[in-house]
């Protein structure tokens, strides 16, 4: 399992012409957001005009030091051509929001416990700080994932370094800039209202920017590789980066009220906007919480288990079908609603329909292990990854189950729903993160092996039961308000109110928080054991027999 160290630069053999252009598109956006914040017509948008000003500052006094072009990497005779400390920045930056996300989502789930914990301050509201919790988990710590561990791969399976000198680092940097102005945004109350989508018109635009450079950089990186077969994790990667920006460009259509203004008018109403709305909320899940994830689960399952996928050819077949039939599930979001009935029932048909392929991509995963069973007794970061393909594939079942309008009559705006979502979350987007970067970072660090394998142990039980804590309860929680919110009495009146329905939610509201909160030390004791790992410490410890001790 051995893997090529990388300590590359961000400027080490960019052309001077390249460092000029950069020097001096920093300098114009400086000057941009200086007009941005003196101009602004609200507080909010001040606020972001000078974080913009201050993110160009860095970046042009960092680009002015940096700019001989003579500076050699002396890391090049080791690189053997890989650019690996982007991915690096990526590694950091994961754990970081990670454990950020997991902290707010903690904090939300004690406020619906115990509201007086909202404090009536309009800054720790659930109202904003719920937006804040879902952003800092998908797109903050799912995305830098994604970043990361796409330029990982693309690298290594087309045995080429990243497209791009500086433009690597543009995309990494850059998608910070937009999790902190749209982090900031949700605190300020700056928000379209959109589920996944609250960030205001100019953050859009400046997401948009960074994601086009994203897909730039992955095309150039397998346009120049040397491999002459694209590998299915790239082809999944690619299916993510291409589809999520239609997706942001059609619902994120707005018109600002005014350059200076932070509010904007969507361009869709009524019925049209609401499926647009989840037509991108869906596949917001299905290809960046989906597809992307496959993508890194058919390159490190196959590279820890160190055998080849199990079948590749039902990787091929599970990934255009996967794709074909993701795009046209989301009206079941809208089941019972002003939208035409045939359109929900088309959203219901293609939801059951996938249920063939993601479990299609679920065997394909799990029988990778094809005569290595043994390495989940030995290894636990294969068991976390193997596990987190479970919980895709008790997702992907419970979905399509979900999108039938007789269950959906039961489960829709009920707590149901949240436990579903946070078994896809934390199931198997949270392990298959993890399992990623505890893979990863002994890689691009050059470390013998994790500084503590008993201590991935630790969070892998302490986050499982966590997260069976956390869906039991919402499970049990959603059925509940949907049977009380159909119940009559002899009269044909509504036998519960509002307010019994939700007071009949508190104890599982509790079980939720200590679920959450078990979740939050698994990502804490993996953020200690990575930091430790990444400064070269080892834990004396007798691994098991048949352990992979190096990396």
């Amino acid at each position: 399992m051995s893997e090529t160290l990388s300590a590359g630069s961000p400027t080490g053999s960019s052309t001077p012409l390249m460092r000029f252009a950069a020097l001096g598109t920093s300098i114009l956006a400086t000057l941009l957001g200086l007009l941005w914040a003196l101009n602004a017509a609200d507080t909010g948008m001040a606020i972001h005009g000078w974080i913009f000003t201050l993110a160009s500052a860095l970046t042009l006094g960092y680009l002015a030091k940096n700019l001989n072009p003579t500076k050699v990497n002396p890391f090049e005779a080791v690189d053997q051509g890989y650019s690996f400390s982007v991915v690096r920045y990526g590694a950091i930056a994961s754990i970081f929001w990670g454990v950020v996300g997991f902290l707010v989502g903690l904090v939300i789930a004690l406020q619906l416990a115990a509201p007086a914990l909202n404090f009536d301050w309009p800054f720790t509201n659930f109202g904003r700080l719920r937006p804040l919790h879902t952003s800092a988990v998908i797109f903050a710590f799912g995305g830098n994932v994604l970043l990361c561990t796409s330029f990982y791969t693309v690298q290594r399976t087309c045995r080429t370094k990243l497209a791009g000198e500086l433009a690597p680092w543009f995309v990494f940097w850059g998608y910070q800039l937009f999790i902190v102005l749209a982090a900031t945004g949700y605190v300020l109350g700056i928000t379209q209202g959109k589920e996944y989508a609250e960030p205001e018109w100019y953050v859009d635009l400046w997401l948009t920017v960074v994601w086009v450079v994203y897909l730039l950089v992955f095309l150039g990186t397998l346009m120049k590789r040397k491999e002459p077969h694209i590998y299915v994790g790239n082809w999944f990667f690619l299916a993510f980066i291409v589809t999520v920006a239609m997706l942001h460009l059609v619902n994120n259509t707005t018109i600002p009220l005014s350059l200076t203004s932070s509010s904007s008018v969507i361009v869709w109403s009524g019925v049209q906007d609401a499926m647009v709305q989840w037509w991108y909320g869906h596949n917001a899940v299905g290809f960046f919480l989906t597809a992307g994830f496959l993508g890194i689960m058919y390159y490190f399952v196959p590279k820890r288990a160190e055998r080849p996928i199990y079948s590749y050819r039902l990787s091929i077949i599970h990934f255009w079908s996967l794709i074909f039939l993701y795009i046209w599930a989301g009206p079941h979001h809208l089941h019972y609603t002003a939208l035409p009935d045939w359109a929900q029932t088309l959203g219901m048909v293609f939801s059951v329909m996938l249920w063939m392929p993601s479990w299609g991509g679920m065997i394909n995963g799990l029988m990778t292990l094809s005569g290595a069973w043994d390495k989940l007794r030995t290894d636990p970061v294969i068991r976390m990854l193997v596990v987190s393909v479970a919980f895709y594939g008790m997702s992907t079942f419970e979905g399509p189950v979900m999108s039938i309008k007789a269950v959906n009559s039961l489960s829709h705006y009920t707590d149901w729903t949240i436990g579903h979502v946070h078994s896809g979350a934390l199931g198997w987007v949270g392990f298959v993160s993890f399992g990623a970067l505890y893979c990863l970072v002994p890689w691009v660090w050059g470390r013998e092996r994790l500084y503590s394998v008993k201590m991935v142990s630790w969070h892998f039980w302490i986050a499982t039961i966590g997260i069976v804590l956390y869906i039991c309860a919402m499970w049990v929680a959603g059925i509940m308000q949907g049977l009380m919110w159909r119940t009559y009495n002899s009269l044909g009146f509504l036998e519960y109110s509002f307010a019994e329905t939700v007071a009949a939610m508190s104890p599982y509201y509790w079980i939720r928080a200590l679920g959450g909160l078990l979740f939050v030390i698994g990502s804490l004791i993996m953020a200690y054991n990575l930091y430790k790992t990444i400064r070269g410490d080892l834990r004396e410890e007798d691994l098991p027999t048949g352990q992979v001790a190096t990396a």
